[in-house]
């Protein structure tokens, strides 16, 4: 690229924002954002420094699209907030929360008042309305229903290194901590996965799943091999 072929693309990205700006999109700093032409952004819309936008993508409006963000090819709905996150070719519905360092991938589909926290990796999955998963978890190849709560640390283990399969988890299901779900499975409606289980069975409505060895303490174990120390 010359330097006047620079100049001239560069002009042409002020300009985009400056059209935006003058739409009712607010921005930190337009010097700092790359918004591909055809992008869509509502009004009342917030752009923070260091963001990208690009391809078909639509923004509604009122959204929090903090720093260090990436959107490619999406659809976000009104009221959402996004920060330092990457979102491909997937949806998201209104008053959603995303990140900070999120990580949608292509052919995800999350629902309105979701929350999708630091770490969370989704990958060709959906969320019912109201569906959280705060931090450190994985969602690959999933459906999950309405208002389910993921704990830190589960892992939806879709890939058995031939094949890639598929899970489902009904509404109101509470999936605790550091729990692998191994697909393909279904857990129902108002299920619960006890923290540390490994799911390898189908989970009927309103159970309580339980998948780990029982705790043994042996006591004196440290002293006798002469690791104690007071």
């Amino acid at each position: 690229m010359t330097l006047t072929e620079y100049r001239e693309k560069e002009a042409a990205r002020i300009e985009r924002a400056e059209r935006l700006l003058e739409a009712g999109v607010e921005f930190e700093d337009i010097n700092t954002v790359y918004i591909s032409e055809g992008v869509q952004i509502g009004k009342g819309t917030y752009i923070g420094p260091c963001v990208t936008i690009e391809g078909d993508t639509v923004i509604g409006e009122n959204c929090r699209i903090y720093q260090n963000s990436r959107i490619s090819a999406s659809k976000i709905g009104n009221g959402v907030e996004i920060e330092s996150s990457v979102i491909k070719e997937s949806s998201v519905g209104d008053d959603t929360k995303i990140g900070p360092f999120a990580y949608i991938r292509p052919g995800s589909c999350i629902g309105r008042g979701c929350k999708v926290g630091d770490f969370v990796e989704v990958k060709n999955s959906t969320l019912g309305d109201g569906t959280k998963s705060a931090h450190l978890t994985y969602i690959g190849d999933a459906d999950l229903g309405e208002n389910i709560n993921l704990g830190c640390g589960v892992v939806f283990v879709n890939y058995d290194g031939t094949n890639k399969h598929r899970s489902t988890v009904g509404n109101g299901a509470f999936i605790g901590c550091n729990a692998n779900i191994v697909s393909p499975v279904t857990i129902g409606d108002g299920a619960y996965i006890a923290a540390g289980s490994t799911v390898t069975k189908n989970v009927e409505e309103d159970a309580l799943c339980v998948a780990r060895t029982r705790q043994k303490n042996i006591q004196g174990w440290a002293k006798q091999r002469g690791l104690y120390r007071k």
